[in-house]
C-alpha cells in the first residue's frame, strides 16, 4: 500500500539512493549493477532467503540476457553449469520434426533454473559485494512517490520494530502481487489482461530427460511439454482446464497423458519416475502501462506477466533490469536522465513483441486440441510452413530466441 506519511513505532531513519523491493532476479540484478557502480541500495523480500533460493520457476534464458549478465559479472556459474540448446522438436500428426534454430541464427538458449540463478544473485549481492538486504520483512508500504523524498517503510520480523527508509528512487520488483503494484493510484494505470482459457499443469519428475532438446507435443487430446532440468530431472507439461485440482492427475493418469500426447513415429518412450512437484498454471498475461509512476519505477512480473508459453518472463525480467539498473546509475552518477526518461517506453516494446508471439504460439500448442476443426486445421498449416518455408523458419526461429540486444 502506499500513503503520505510513514509512521515509525521505533528504530532509526535510514537513507539509501535506491530501495529495491523484491529479490527475484529483477530485483537482485538490478541491485547488483548499483553495486558494481558503488550506488548504494537497500533490497526488502518478504519471504526468506533459503524460500527465494528453492523456489520453483522458469529455466529458459535467451542468448541476449546470458551475455548481459556475463558483461556484468553475473554469469560464472550459469555458463559452466547451464545446458546449451540449439534446437527443439515439434510432435504432432504422429511424427517428429526437429527444429535447428542455432543452424538458422548462430544463437542458442540456455537453460539454467532460475532458483539456481537467484542463489548466484543474492550470492554475488549480499556475500560479495557487500549489498544491503533484509529477508522476511513484513508490512513493506510506499509513500510519497510523487515527491523528491519517496521512502519506504517496513517491521522487522525479529524485532518487530517499525523502520522507515528515504530515497531517491523506488524500484518494484515484487511482483503480480507485490505491494508495488498496488501503491499505484487506481485510474492512473492502464492494465491489459488477456486470460487463454487453458491451464497448464507443472510437473516436476525425478526423472532423467526423454529426449536431448525441448518437445513440443501437439495432440487433439491436448498441449504436452517436455523441458530438461538436469541429468535427473525433468520439468514436463499437460494441457488441462484452467482452476484444476493437481489432485485429479494421479500418477498413472500423468504418465499415461504424457507418453500419448508426446507419442511420435521412432520416438522412444518417456523415462517415467516419481512426480516431485505437481501444480496448475492458469494462462494468462497483463501488461502494465506505463511502468513509471513518480519515483516509483516497475521492474519484471509486477509490470507484466507473460504466461509461460514461450518461456518469455525471466528474460523480460532482466531486460527490465539491465535498461533501469544502467538508466539509474547514469542520474546518480553523472546527472543524465535520458534513460530514466525513456525506460518505460524501452521496456514496453519488448514487452509487447513478446505478448504477441506468446498469443501466436498458443495457437500452434492449443488449436489441434481446441476442439474446434477450423483451428485445428489451421494449426497443421502453420506448423507445416515453418518446416516447408526456410522463410518462415527463419522468422519463427528470431521469434522463439528474442530480438538480441546490446545489454
Amino acid at each position: 500500500m502506499t500513503s503520505t506519511s510513514p509512521h515509525l513505532n521505533s528504530g532509526a531513519a535510514q537513507r539509501f539512493p535506491v530501495v529495491v523491493v523484491g529479490a527475484g532476479p529483477a530485483g537482485l540484478t538490478l541491485g547488483n549493477i548499483l553495486r558494481a557502480a558503488s550506488v548504494d541500495c537497500l533490497v526488502l523480500e518478504i519471504e526468506s532467503r533459503e524460500f527465494i533460493e528453492r523456489r520453483p520457476r522458469a529455466g529458459v534464458l535467451e542468448e541476449w540476457a546470458v551475455r548481459g549478465l556475463e558483461r556484468r559479472g553475473l554469469a560464472g556459474n550459469l555458463l559452466a553449469r547451464g545446458q546449451v540448446h540449439n534446437e527443439c522438436e515439434f510432435r504432432f500428426a504422429g511424427e517428429r520434426y526437429r527444429f535447428e534454430y542455432a543452424e538458422l541464427t548462430g544463437h542458442h538458449h540456455f537453460v539454467y533454473p532460475q532458483p539456481l540463478l537467484v542463489t548466484d544473485l543474492v550470492r554475488e549481492y549480499a556475500d560479495v559485494r557487500g549489498g544491503a538486504i533484509r529477508f522476511g520483512v513484513r508490512d513493506v508500504e510506499l509513500h510519497d512517490l510523487d515527491s523528491d523524498r519517496p521512502s519506504v517503510s517496513y517491521t522487522d520480523p525479529e524485532s518487530g520494530q517499525r523502520h522507515v527508509v528515504y530515497c531517491d528512487f523506488v524500484a518494484g520488483c515484487d511482483g503480480a502481487r507485490g505491494v508495488s503494484r498496488g501503491a499505484v493510484a487506481p485510474g492512473r494505470a492502464h492494465v491489459s489482461r488477456y486470460d487463454y482459457g487453458i491451464g497448464w499443469l507443472a510437473l516436476l519428475a525425478e526423472a532423467p530427460p526423454s529426449n536431448d532438446c525441448v518437445v513440443f507435443g501437439m495432440h487433439p487430446r491436448g498441449f504436452a511439454g517436455h523441458m530438461a532440468r538436469s541429468p535427473e530431472v525433468t520439468r514436463y507439461y499437460l494441457e488441462c482446464p484452467p482452476g484444476d485440482d493437481p489432485e485429479n492427475w494421479s500418477h498413472d493418469r500423468v504418465w499415461t497423458e504424457l507418453q500419448e500426447r508426446l507419442g511420435a513415429a521412432g520416438a522412444p518412450r518417456l523415462t517415467e519416475g516419481r512426480l516431485i512437484e505437481k501444480r496448475v498454471l492458469d494462462m494468462h498475461s497483463y501488461v502494465v502501462e506505463p511502468m513509471v509512476f513518480g519515483r516509483l519505477f516497475l521492474a519484471g512480473d509486477a509490470a507484466h506477466l507473460t504466461a509461460p508459453i514461450a518461456a518469455k518472463g525471466m528474460n523480460l525480467a532482466l531486460h527490465d533490469a539491465f535498461l533501469l539498473g544502467d538508466a539509474l546509475v547514469a542520474f546518480l552518477t553523472e546527472g543524465d536522465s535520458a534513460g530514466l526518461d525513456g525506460y518505460s517506453r524501452a521496456c514496453l516494446g519488448r514487452v509487447w513483441d513478446y505478448q504477441e508471439f506468446s498469443q501466436w504460439l498458443s495457437e500452434v500448442y492449443h488449436g489441434t486440441s481446441s476442439g474446434d476443426p477450423h483451428r485445428a486445421g489451421t494449426t497443421l498449416a502453420r506448423l507445416r510452413r515453418l518446416f516447408g518455408s526456410p522463410s518462415a523458419a527463419l522468422a519463427f526461429a528470431e521469434q522463439y530466441l528474442g530480438k538480441s540486444a546490446d545489454y
